[in-house]
């Protein structure tokens, strides 16, 4: 009895270590599930392991390097509501129904609904707008319940700056439409847009779209003519940026609008975040919550860098004369 105490201690030492083993290694095997959501880009843009859309691309390429590969150990479902406000709660439902482990939104009324939808599965939000004022975290230091992420502005100074830069390019500017939704209008960016116009002294009147349906915004824009277009920060401008910009080279309208994006695609000039870094930096908050991080306790992040892009091309077109001072303060001159 004595000698079998040995072999019976030598198996349970074994026993524990190859369990631990395998424990190990099937913990290393989890399939993680990524939902992310669009309020307006095609979903045909979003697809493949290099997405052509800039943000989705920016995110799988972070997710890859931190060790999470599509088909792998990560189930990555796109979706996008395509403009329709309406779709906004069956695609967040049928991702909860999918037992997604984070759900990645664009935009305010996005993570809204999920908010309203679940309080269990974290929401990370990659491009929101004043999201403390929008009441989707309690602070940005301790967002609270289960929503936190990163905000595409740096509070209202940013819009009043990018309206002050559009004067700085086109000196005596009596009259400046607004091209947003009426939320865009309403909400606190909107909102320092218009505080700021009375304070520079430039008439700012509303050309409102609905969300993705901009004929009727455009045949105002045409009808009324005003000096320049002053383009809202949303999601829905983001998705159509090639209209947006067209639209502004064919109708002579000098713009200024908030994402690099569409002065690439041919827009005279933009003030903002990088938004496929923020969509970059939100793969490093999911990966932390993959790790066990709680969502309540991890600050909203507000971007550090704005970034001033000049179309020197479409400058030209229009028979804008960009200050020198302008081009000095350039990060990306496109000729």
């Amino acid at each position: 009895m004595r000698g079998m105490l040995p072999k019976l201690a030598v198996m349970l030492i074994l026993g524990a270590l190859f369990g631990g083993a395998r424990a190990e290694a099937q913990e290393s095997q989890r399939t993680y599930r990524v939902g992310l959501v669009f309020v307006a880009s095609p979903i045909s843009q979003m697809l493949g392991p290099e997405p052509v859309h800039p943000s989705v691309r920016a995110f799988l390429h972070e997710m890859r390097r931190r060790g999470y590969v599509e088909g792998k150990n990560l189930v990555f479902e796109r979706r996008s509501a395509e403009g329709l406000i309406e779709r906004f709660d069956g695609i967040l439902a049928e991702l909860l129904d999918l037992k997604m482990d984070v759900i990645v939104t664009a935009g305010n009324d996005l993570p809204r609904a999920a908010k309203r939808l679940t309080n269990v599965v974290p929401i990370v939000m990659a491009s929101s707008r004043s999201p403390v004022e929008a009441g989707l975290v309690a602070t940005l230091a301790r967002p609270g319940a289960n929503v936190t992420g990163l905000s595409i502005d740096g509070g209202p100074g940013t819009e009043a700056r990018r309206l002050e830069l559009l004067t700085v390019a086109l000196p005596r500017l009596p009259r400046v439409a607004f091209v947003g939704t009426n939320d865009d209008w309403e909400e606190p960016l909107g909102q320092a847009t218009r505080a700021a116009a009375k304070t520079l002294g430039v008439g700012l009147v509303h050309a409102e779209v609905t969300l993705g349906e901009f004929d009727s915004a455009f045949a105002m824009l045409r009808r009324e003519r005003p000096d320049a277009l002053f383009v809202a920060n949303s999601a829905s401008n983001y998705a159509h940026r090639h209209r947006i910009a067209q639209f502004a080279l064919n109708s002579r309208f000098p713009a200024i609008y908030p994402f690099r994006e569409i002065v690439e695609a041919g827009g005279l000039m933009s003030y903002g975040a990088n938004v496929p870094d923020l969509y970059r930096r939100a793969a490093g908050y999911v990966d932390r919550i993959l790790n066990g991080a709680r969502p309540s306790e991890l600050p909203v992040e507000q971007p550090t860098k704005f970034e001033l892009a000049i179309n020197l091309k479409t400058a030209g077109a229009l028979g804008v004369t960009v200050p020198l001072s302008l081009l000095l303060q350039a990060d990306q001159l496109i000729e």
